[in-house]
């Protein structure tokens, strides 16, 4: 079964109510599709209880904790590709263990990342 990442832009973009990203999660759920959103890119965003689009756009996803395994694997993938974003390297560290692509607003840094990471990682814009 595929999966798929969500950074912090999706997250944005969905609080927002943006109706593309909202129906893109629809069809990657009706296609059995699991969506993952890692708990660092939930702190990122989540500011107030009111946030109900938030909220309601987590519901079809998993969470992610950072485990310290990965949170290791992050951090050498920030001295591998000398960037400072610590919620994107655990993003993409979580997209190798799980043989994830991602779904992104900030393609350099990921993209960045990935090859840092050595792994095949698709990489969809937001």
């Amino acid at each position: 079964m595929r999966r798929v990442l969500y950074d912090t832009g999706v997250l944005i973009a969905a609080e927002r109510g943006d109706r593309r990203v909202w129906a893109e999660h629809r069809a990657r759920l009706e296609r059995g599709m699991i969506t993952i959103v890692p708990t660092p890119v939930v702190a990122q965003v989540s500011r107030s209880q009111r946030q109900a689009e938030l909220r309601r756009f987590l519901t079809g996803c998993e969470t992610a904790p950072l485990l310290e395994p990965t949170a290791h694997r992050a951090g050498a993938l920030l001295g591998r590709s000398k960037t400072t974003d610590v919620v994107d390297a655990a993003l993409v560290a979580l997209a190798v263990e799980r043989g994830a692509d991602i779904v992104t607003g900030d393609r350099d840094d990921i993209e960045r990342l990935a090859a840092a990471s050595g792994a095949r990682i698709a990489i969809v814009d937001v």
